[in-house]
Parts: structure tokens; sequence; C-alpha cells
């Protein structure tokens, strides 16, 4: 059984700026209880048919340093190309996660990325969520369980501007429309030891 505590922090990576704009996300530190969030990341890690998968990056296939696994709609393709890649159902879990952050999101998601990184290790590197497809993925609900890890945030257009959120057990983080756009993010390597994390990223595939 993992079991995490949560520490308010929220601050800019290497003292460089303290809060992010309004206008980019919306961020509640603590939506889930300990409780809830233990519950939650024990049992997707523990039951959920993760995935490692392989992407095209630079002419090479290279392995994606973290496991996944989509659910949804029956009606989303969550592929770039439109190629038939369809979800697993909701469970009951996810609903009631969904069902809590929509609410908050103003918006009715049709599908959900979960991502577990198992240490400090995995990662995921700069991009975008909308996939380059006008539209897609115009707001996005991120709801962190288990270890802390640093939510990068850098311009397209000017990388010297940039900002970090601390993303804590049970958080949950809204990045608004215009966001996929205009910014990138990441989750980096950490040199530090890591306990597991899951992340889900509630989505606008259609």
């Amino acid at each position: 059984m993992i079991s995490y505590m949560k520490q308010l922090n929220f601050f800019g990576e290497e003292k460089q700026l303290v809060n992010v704009p309004a206008e980019l996300v919306d961020y509640v530190p603590e939506l889930f209880s300990e409780q809830e969030s233990n519950f939650y990341i024990n049992k997707f890690i523990h039951e959920l048919p993760w995935q490692q998968k392989s992407v095209l990056m630079y002419g090479k296939e290279v392995i994606t340093p973290r496991l996944t696994v989509w659910y949804g709609d029956p009606d989303t393709d969550y592929s770039i190309l439109g190629n038939g890649s369809k979800p697993l159902l909701w469970t009951d879990e996810l609903l009631a996660i969904k069902a809590k952050i929509e609410p908050l999101a103003g918006v009715k998601f049709d599908s959900v990325l979960l991502n577990y990184y198992r240490d400090g290790n995995d990662s995921v590197s700069w991009h975008s969520d909308n996939d380059g497809i006008p539209g897609r993925n115009r707001i996005v609900g991120s709801v962190s369980f288990g270890e802390e890890r640093n939510f990068d945030i850098r311009k397209k257009d000017d990388h010297s501007i940039k900002y970090a959120v601390t993303l804590e057990n049970g958080s949950y983080l809204l990045m608004k429309e215009g966001f996929q756009e205009d910014w990138q993010h990441r989750i980096a390597k950490s040199t530090k030891p890591m306990k597991p994390r899951v992340n889900l990223t509630f989505r606008l595939m259609k």
C-alpha cells in the first residue's frame, strides 16, 4: 500500500517566477483528500492495463519513459491520424473523478489519458496536448495522485518565458483555452529518489 502526505508548495523552478498567470491555469492543491488520493493511486497502479508505447522522434523509434492507458467515450478516437484508436470504457472510479472536476472546468470531457510515472526516471518531454489538430484538447483537466512532480511550462515562441508548478498528491490543474496553442509543458526526469505518481489528463478529443 502506497501512502503519501500532502505538503503545500507552489513555486517557480530555480526561483525564476513565483506565480503562473491566472489566464493560463487554475490550480487546486487538495481537491482530493489524502485518503481518496491514496485509494485511487493504489487501485490504478495495480488494476489498470498499463502499456509502454513507442513513438517516432527525430526519425528513430523511442520507447516512452512512462506507462500509459486511455479511457473514454466509445465514439472517441485518441490517435493523431484518426485511424480508429478507441479508448477503454470508463471505470466507476474514473467517472467519479470526472464528475468532480467537470464543474470546475466548465466542460464535459470525453476521454482521459492516464500516465504512470514509476520513479524519477520516468518523464514526458516538452509538448502540447492538441497534437497540432485545431480544436483538439482546447481545455485539459489534470489530476495528480502520488509523488509530487514539477509541471514545467514554457512559451512556444520564447523559451525564456517559463513557469513551474509543483503538482501535489490530490491536486487539480486546469489548462485553460489557448494554453495548448501558445505554450508547451513537461514533467522532467529527476535525480532525486521518487515514489510512483499517476496523472490523469481529462480531454476533449472530438
